[in-house]
Order: structure tokens, then C-alpha cells, then sequence
């Protein structure tokens, strides 16, 4: 339920987007630490409010009805804070370096009934709070609910009037700021007749503490009564799991199916020294499963065009997810804030555009391709257009409800800009390099005019059947890892375990290459010749199957509600499916493309 009304205005300046798009931003939290003197003010920043189960549905904290001065004052944010729902503004309270603060007063407020029950449904979605100071996020809930008993039932309502500010310093500079209401007793907001004024008088401290530790990351996470959960314990089912499914496959490939491969192609090229006086056609007639079909496996696909497209695009998202989790095994994001990681990748999406078009501009002429410019724009739409028409959405229904995840112009017509002026031109400038760089089609096989007839297949070689083993295998290798990355985007958990995440990336990978070489030997020898579209979806099925892990954890593992919360989740998550269908159809293709190859060029044929 939304319970806020449309934000104040604010402006967002360019500079400070800008700098964050070149690199030279800095996230909340990082080392970039002011430096005080004595009496110097402190200014805290109050940011937004939201239900604690529903992290992306935030609201700009003046909306509520709480201390506000009459001018409002917004501080320039950075790219990430934006995109992470960031809107900070100079709050009424007056803090000094190191000068503690017994209960003074902040305002007096007299609120009507309707602003009253604002507050009170705002509590019962456990709204939470977040303030700002010295780039240190400080979070509490609004107010206070107890609910108690069946007979007779007990339904009370409190709003926490009074804070307790905490600071930590060490020399000049602020370590470590927590807030709390631990002994404050929250104001009773039950019985307010329709026509009754509630006065309040809002009220804080602040106490200083010196602390030997010198920089905020040497701090030990867990001891510092953070609001939200700050690492995930090292999930070793998740690694094992994998590493069973990977061992596995791997041996399936190399072990039995070399081994049948070994066994095929000597059959067969004794086959063709013994018959070597008669006809190539009489050699087909006599023998059956992929050997026959050397004269049709390599005849191209239809719709070639998308399937170029489809492999550029999944090549740019590889290389995408590849870049973003090398960065933060290097250190370069901050592991409690999602800002600077949603920069990176916008960065990236910008930067590997050349990828894609080189990698689809490239493989669309070696397969006989004419259309090049119609392939440029096949291939720059078709993450951009589904991306832009599910944002277009999402992005309304946080502007209808004012929450602050809907992005301001400015910031749209950045974003904008960046891909007309980076995003697009590097496509073009890809694919220009793709289509001069590319050489004929080096097929080891001379494919024949005319097309054999394909024998009717049984129903376990079917496309469904390819996509529900090829989808669920490697799946199943990244479901339990897959739970703590929902957690993290979608829930309140903080994820640091990047060196698990690439390990976990790279079976998924290796997975899926296996399971696609696997099936496209089985489709080939049933004498169906038309693995191109098949390879492609068999593993990228596994989209499929995260999407719908998308839906049990909605319904199962989250306590989110609503409707902002919820055409974001689903739309998202979506979008997510549709990446991993990129990528690992991508992987698949090629896996399987290099696969054929090999056991044709090592086939005896006139």
C-alpha cells in the first residue's frame, strides 16, 4: 500500500553525474573521509523511506509528515545514488565534531488526523528510515508496533520521536555512525479522534567516542549493530553441488562420448577404405547417424539474421558479467551500497557494444549474410528495446506512486546520451570491423543443393525434451549460489563472496558447454541436421528456469507485496532471464559449432 504523496521538487545536477560516468565519482562509505576540527558542523543528510520488505519501493523522507525546514536544500548526487534511489537533503539537525548532545529539541509539530494515519500505515509496513552523514548511511524504523494476544487482541501504534546519534572518530575523521532508539519510549498515536490536532515535539542526541580503529573498512563487519545483515556465511552445499554436476558432465564428454566418437569414426572410415571403388552415395545409403548428414549439417539456419544478433549480443552480456565481477574481486566496489556496481555496469553496457557488433557483423557475413546494416540494427535492438519498453513500465508505476526509483530527466537523458553517443556508434564501429575482417565460412563438409529428408524422431529428441535438460542442468549447478544473489538484489543481505561467484560463473559456463555438446551429438546422430537454432535454446533454456526460481521466490522466500514492489521484481527478473538466455545460448552455439567441426575434419570423405 502506498501511503506517500508525489516528492518535493529537487534538482540533480550534471557535474557530479558526470564525474561518477568518467570514474572519478566516490560511493557513501568509501575512503574519500572529510576532515573535521573541533566545533566544525557535521550535516546530516536525510534520504528516503520504505518498507524494510520491499527495498526497491523508496519515498523521499520529507514526504512524510516529520521535521522539515522550510527550504529545502538537495545535495548532488552521483550516477549510483540516483540509480539506487538516492534523494538527500539537508536535514534540521545540528551536529558539531565532537560535541555531545543531551535531548535537544528539533521541532514542534501539530499534526492533523490525516497526517497521523499516514504515520500510522507508514509504521505498519514497517517503514524504515534512511540518513546520511559524511557518506555514512544510518537506518531505523519510523516507528514502534506491538501486536499481541487472540483474546483480547492488542493492535498498538507508536512513533519514535526521539533519536539517539552515535558517532565514532578517530584524529579528525569520522570512523563509524549508527543511530538507535533503545531507551526511548515511542509516542502512542491510538485514539486520535477524526477532528484532533496530535502535538509532537521531536527531540535527538548525539554522543561522540574516540576509536583506535583508523579507516572505516578495517572495521570487523558484525560488531557495529548495522540495520541490515552484512555478509552471507560461505555456502559450501552450493560449491559442492556444482562441483559434483561439473565432474560429471565433464567425464560424460571426455570419457564416454570420445569414446564413442572414437569408436564412429573409425567404423566409419574403414567403411569408406573398403567401398572406396563406389559412389559417395552408395556410401550413405549403407550407413546411418551423423556421417550420413555431411553434406547438409553445415547448410545455414534460418532467420540468420537474429541468430547473429542473439550470438553477438550473449557475446557483449559474457563479457559484461565477466568485466563486472573481475572489478569486484579487485576491490573497486563497495560491498553496502549497489550504486557503484549499477554505474560499472552501464559503463560496461556502453563499452562492449563493440563486441556485439563485431561478433554479429562477423559471423552474419561468413554465413552468407547481405543485409548488414538491418543486421546492426537487429543486433543494437534487441536487448535495448525490451530493456527500454520494461523500464518504460516499471519506471511509471514508481512515478505514479512518487517514489524515488523513478529516475528524474536528467538523469534519463544522460543515460540516454550515453548510449546514442557510446552505446550506439560502437556497434556501428563493430560491426564495421566484423564485416571487413570476415573470412568465407570454412566449412569441412561441401554441403549439397538439395536437402535430405529428415527421419521422424523419437520423442526424447524432441526441442522441449533438449530444453528441459539443457535448461535444468546448469541451472541445477548455480540454484543454491542463485538464492543468495536474490537475497542480495532483492532482499536486505550484503554480498562479499565475489571469488564464489566467479567460481560459480565459470561451472555454469563450463555446464552448459557440456550439455550442449552432449545434445548435439545425440541430435545428430538421429540424422537431424538442424542443430543451429537447437544449440541455441537448448541451454538457453536456462533462462526459463531462473525466471521461474523468480516466481517461487517471490511467492516462497520474500515477504514482498504491493504493487511497485512487485511489476519491478517480475519485470527485472524478466529481463534477467532473457540475459542468461543471451549468454548462455551464446556459449552453447559456439560450443557446438567447435564440436561439429572437430569430428567432420576428422572424417575420411571424397
Amino acid at each position: 500500500m502506498t501511503v506517500l504523496g508525489h516528492p518535493r521538487s529537487w534538482s540533480c545536477q550534471w557535474l557530479p553525474l558526470l564525474m561518477l560516468l568518467l570514474g572519478t565519482g566516490h560511493e557513501p562509505g568509501a575512503e574519500g573521509v572529510t576532515h573535521y576540527k573541533t566545533g566544525d558542523p557535521v550535516i546530516l543528510y536525510v534520504n528516503k523511506v520504505g518498507p524494510y520488505h520491499n527495498p526497491q519501493e523508496t519515498y523521499h523522507y520529507y514526504q512524510l509528515p516529520v521535521c522539515c525546514p522550510e527550504k529545502i536544500r538537495h545535495k548532488s548526487l552521483s550516477l549510483g545514488e540516483v540509480l539506487d534511489g538516492d534523494r538527500m537533503a539537508e536535514s534540521l539537525y545540528e551536529i558539531r565534531f565532537r560535541e555531545n548532545v543531551e535531548k535537544r529539541i528539533l521541532c514542534h509539530m501539530q499534526l492533523s488526523s490525516a497526517q497521523v494515519e499516514q504515520l500510522r500505515q507508514a509504521i505498519e509496513e514497517l517503514y524504515y528510515f534512511e540518513f546520511v552523514v559524511d557518506d555514512l548511511p544510518l537506518r531505523g524504523f519510523v516507528g514502534y508496533m506491538e501486536e499481541s494476544g487472540f483474546l483480547p487482541h492488542s493492535h498498538k501504534i507508536g512513533l519514535w520521536t526521539h533519536l539517539d546519534f552515535h558517532l565514532e572518530f578517530h584524529g579528525d575523521r569520522i570512523i563509524f555512525a549508527n543511530v538507535s532508539v533503545r531507551d526511548v519510549k515511542p509516542h502512542s498515536l491510538d485514539g486520535l479522534r477524526p477532528d484532533e490536532f496530535l502535538g509532537l515535539t521531536h527531540t535527538y542526541s548525539v554522543r561522540w567516542s574516540e576509536t583506535s580503529v583508523e579507516r572505516r573498512s578495517d572495521r570487523r563487519r558484525g560488531d557495529d549493530g548495522g540495520f541490515f545483515p552484512r555478509t552471507l556465511e560461505i555456502h559450501w552445499l552450493s560449491i559442492i553441488n556444482s562441483m559434483v554436476l561439473v565432474f560429471l558432465l565433464v567425464g560424460f564428454v571426455a570419457v564416454i562420448l570420445m569414446r564413442v566418437l572414437r569408436n564412429d569414426l573409425a567404423r566409419y572410415n574403414l567403411d569408406e577404405e573398403t567401398t572406396s571403388g563406389g559412389s559417395g552415395d552408395d556410401f550413405d545409403q549403407g550407413d546411418n547417424g551423423w556421417k550420413i548428414i555431411h553434406t547438409d549439417v553445415f547448410r545455414f539456419p534460418p532467420y540468420r539474421g537474429l541468430l547473429c544478433a542473439v550470438l553477438g549480443v550473449g557475446a557483449q552480456f559474457l563479457a559484461l558479467g565477466t568485466g563486472i565481477i573481475v572489478m569486484a574481486l579487485l576491490g573497486m566496489f563497495n560491498v553496502h551500497r549497489h550504486g557503484a556496481i549499477n554505474s560499472a555496469a552501464i559503463l560496461l553496457y556502453a563499452l562492449t557494444c563493440c563486441i556485439s557488433g563485431y561478433v554479429s557483423s562477423h559471423f552474419y557475413r561468413q554465413i552468407g549474410g547481405e543485409r548488414w546494416v538491418w543486421n546492426i540494427i537487429l543486433t543494437t535492438s534487441l536487448f535495448s528495446v525490451p530493456f527500454f519498453l520494461t523500464w518504460s513500465v516499471v519506471n511509471s508505476v514508481h512515478w505514479a506512486n512518487g517514489s524515488t526509483q523513478a529516475l528524474p530527466a536528467t538523469t534519463i537523458l544522460l543515460l540516454l546520451t550515453v548510449w546514442l553517443l557510446v552505446g550506439f556508434p560502437l556497434t556501428v564501429i563493430g560491426g564495421i570491423f566484423g564485416k571487413n575482417n570476415a573470412s568465407p565460412f570454412d566449412a569441412p563438409c561441401r554441403t549439397k543443393n538439395i536437402a535430405r529428408e529428415i527421419p521422424p524422431q523419437p520423442w526424447y529428441k524432441s526441442t522441449l525434451i533438449h530444453m528441459t535438460v539443457g535448461g535444468f542442468l546448469p541451472f541445477s549447478a548455480i540454484s543454491v549460489e542463485l538464492y543468495y544473489i536474490f537475497a542480495t538484489v532483492w532482499g536486505r543481505e550484503q554480498y562479499t563472496l565475489y571469488g564464489i561467484l566467479f567460481f560459480v560463473f565459470a561451472i555454469l559456463l563450463s555446464v552448459g558447454a557440456c550439455i550442449s555438446i552432449a545434445l548435439t551429438y545425440f541430435q545428430l546422430s538421429g540424422e537431424d541436421y538442424r542443430w543451429w537454432w537447437r544449440s541455441v535454446l537448448s541451454v538457453g533454456s536456462t533462462g526459463l528456469f531462473i525466471f521461474l526460481y523468480s516466481v517461487f521466490y517471490y511467492a516462497r522466500r520474500s515477504n514482498m507485496s504491493g504493487a511497485v514492489q512487485t511489476v519491478e521484481f517480475f519485470g527485472y527478473s524478466l529481463l534477467t532471464g532473457y540475459v542468461f538466455f543471451l549468454m548462455l545460448g551464446t556459449i552453447s552455439f559456439f560450443s557446438s559449432l567447435k564440436f561439429i567441426r572437430y569430428i567432420y575434419v576428422n572424417l575420411k570423405m571424397d
